[in-house]
């Protein structure tokens, strides 16, 4: 889990977002579910949670879906209603695979060229870094995570990166799935961070077919 401990350190300067929106518990109109604001990829990324809780892949669990295409996530509740969206940072290399064993490598030896975010299901469960700090393992033994922003180089403008609205200036991480802090605590915490849940990736270059499983896919219905 060196890759998750790493990955959890290096991150970018705490930051208010624009761009996310979240159902916050003094506000009794943002308590109500609500769609996921206008973003690029989202027929497909809608189409997919509604084939999720059609074929109850998730179990009634908390879920979140990612698409790298837009660098976008989306949290439901178990039920299917919309918890909130919001940008996020993925790995520097585009890319479906997972590169095995990278976790257990020191950062300078980890090269650009494995710094992918996987797709794939991911059942998670809520842990702590190496510096104590709340994270959202999806792949503990890969030290892969969900996780919010902290501060990093500010070579990486990873702040800047994460308010940006083209989704290829969001590649920059070690292949950590990296939020906004105050979405990150407000939103997610209260979820997968108290709970199992599940995390969706969506792919960027292999068909959805090629990485989840036909069940899932099945729920799937045209618009």
């Amino acid at each position: 889990m060196l890759r998750g401990a790493l990955c959890a350190l290096a991150v970018g300067l705490l930051w208010s977002t624009p761009g996310w929106s979240r159902a916050l518990p003094d506000d009794a109109a943002a308590r109500q579910p609500r769609a996921a604001p206008a973003i690029g990829g989202q027929d497909e990324l809608q189409r997919f949670a509604r084939g999720v809780i059609d074929s109850n892949d998730h179990r009634r669990r908390p879920f979140a879906v990612v698409d790298k295409k837009s660098a976008r996530l989306v949290l439901y509740a178990g039920d299917g209603s919309v918890l909130g969206a919001a940008p996020v940072l993925l790995g520097l290399q585009p890319g479906d695979h997972a590169v095995r064993g990278v976790g257990r490598k020191p950062l300078s030896a980890i090269r650009p060229e494995e710094r992918t975010t996987p797709a794939g299901r991911f059942d998670t469960e809520p842990g702590r870094n190496l510096s104590g700090e709340r994270v959202v393992w999806m792949d503990y033994e890969e030290g892969l995570a969900l996780h919010r922003l902290r501060p990093a180089p500010a070579r990486e403008r990873r702040a800047q990166r994460l308010a940006s609205s083209t989704p290829a200036d969001n590649r920059i991480s070690l292949g950590c799935v990296i939020l906004d802090a105050d979405f990150f605590v407000a939103v997610v915490e209260p979820v997968l961070g108290r709970q199992r849940g599940v995390i969706y990736v969506l792919p960027e270059t292999e068909p959805l077919a090629a990485v989840f499983e036909r069940q899932v896919l099945a729920g799937l219905r045209p618009d």
